[in-house]
Formats: structure tokens, C-alpha cells, sequence
């Protein structure tokens, strides 16, 4: 068991640095991911040292992830000191970091771009494209950088047929389409400027996403 902590301990180290590291690429600077480790005392536990320690199958340990969101913020659990966004990148820095050997088939962002523009939602596409290589991985985006950087691209519909009832459903879109899409995401409508804006914008992800995989 006390191997098993100092391990651990090891492991929590290299883990919070290089998830805080990623969180420096996806608009969150300041914040600080940290891996707490920790021992509960129990009358009825196992004796370690001059300590009696609550043991389980899993050893002596109690991991719980804190996040620092910015500089002078208190450290607090991650399910209570988050927004939706800052939980969402949060995630998907440990996924990058766990890349390969996260044995979950299919992952789901939501609002993992909330807040972001410009060149933190290129390296949120760039990361969720890598995260792709090894996994099923859907996000649901309003920012064209993350959009064009997905081998599908899928587009939300809802239509009011003018009855009491309004339909939504789900359009595959190819790739002229989808040039489209990125236009009016870009810029509103589906110009000739924001149709050029969009290839390229297109181009440089598809190029990007080739490189990564080198």
C-alpha cells in the first residue's frame, strides 16, 4: 500500500503538470490542474507507520482532481470550481494527455469552445482531432476553427412546417456544403469572400490535422 502512494504521488506530479500545460493552449493560461492524493484515518484500518489508514482494494489512496481556475483562486474540487466550458477543456486536456490509452470509445464535447475564439479554437480543433485518431469523438460547435478541422461535419436543422409543430433533424453535409456552413459560421452569410475565407480555412486545418499525425 505505501508503494502503491508513492506511486501514485509520482504519477499526480506528471499528470498535473501536463494537463496544466495543455490548459495553456486552450485560453486558460493561469489555470492550474493538480491531483490531490490523499489518506483517510480509520479506527478499524490498516496500520502503516505510526498511522491507521482506511485500505481498500485500490490501495490507501483518495485521488481527487482540483482546479486553480486563475492566479490567487483557491484550489477546489473539479466538479465544483468549474463552469461548463472551463469543466470541458479541462476534460479534454486529461484525454489528450491519457491519448491512446483511454480505453473509452466514444467521447462527447459540449461547449468545450465556450468563450474562445481565434487561435485557441484552432488548438481546441487541432487537440480534438488528435483525440479523434483513437477515438469516436462528437462536439457540438458554433466556431468555424473547431468545425473544419472534423471529418464530418453534421448540421443541426429545425423547421417550422407552420403547424404547432416544429421538426428537427440532423443534415450530413459534403464537402461543397460544407464549405457553405463554415462560410455562414465565418461570416453570417454565403458570400464569395467568406466562401474563400472558409476553403482556406479548410485547407489549413486538413493540413494541419496531416502534420499532428506525422
Amino acid at each position: 500500500g505505501s508503494r502503491l502512494t508513492s506511486a501514485r504521488e509520482a504519477a499526480a506530479d506528471r499528470f498535473g503538470t501536463a494537463v496544466t500545460a495543455e490548459l495553456v493552449q486552450l485560453a486558460m493560461p493561469h489555470a492550474e490542474v493538480v491531483a490531490a492524493v490523499a489518506q483517510r484515518e480509520a479506527a478499524d484500518g490498516l496500520r502503516v507507520g505510526d498511522r491507521v489508514l482506511q485500505a481498500g482494494p485500490d490501495g490507501l489512496d483518495e485521488v481527487e482532481l482540483l482546479l486553480v481556475p486563475h492566479r490567487g483562486a483557491p484550489a477546489r474540487p473539479l466538479g465544483k470550481g468549474a463552469s461548463g466550458g472551463e469543466l470541458s477543456r479541462v476534460m479534454l486536456a486529461v484525454e489528450v494527455v491519457f491519448a491512446g490509452a483511454d480505453p473509452v470509445p466514444v467521447m462527447v464535447f459540449d461547449e468545450v469552445d465556450a468563450g474562445v475564439g481565434g487561435a485557441a479554437a484552432v488548438e481546441i480543433g487541432r487537440r480534438l482531432a488528435r483525440l479523434a485518431a483513437d477515438h469516436q469523438v462528437l462536439v457540438v460547435t458554433h466556431l468555424p476553427q473547431v468545425a473544419a478541422f472534423a471529418d464530418s461535419h453534421l448540421r443541426v436543422v429545425k423547421t417550422d412546417e407552420g403547424g404547432a409543430v416544429t421538426r428537427g433533424g440532423v443534415e450530413l453535409l459534403d464537402d461543397e456544403a460544407r464549405v457553405g456552413e463554415l462560410s455562414r459560421m465565418l461570416a453570417g452569410l454565403d458570400s464569395g469572400l467568406a466562401r474563400a475565407h472558409a476553403e482556406e480555412l479548410l485547407a489549413e486545418s486538413r493540413a494541419r490535422s496531416a502534420r499532428d499525425a506525422r
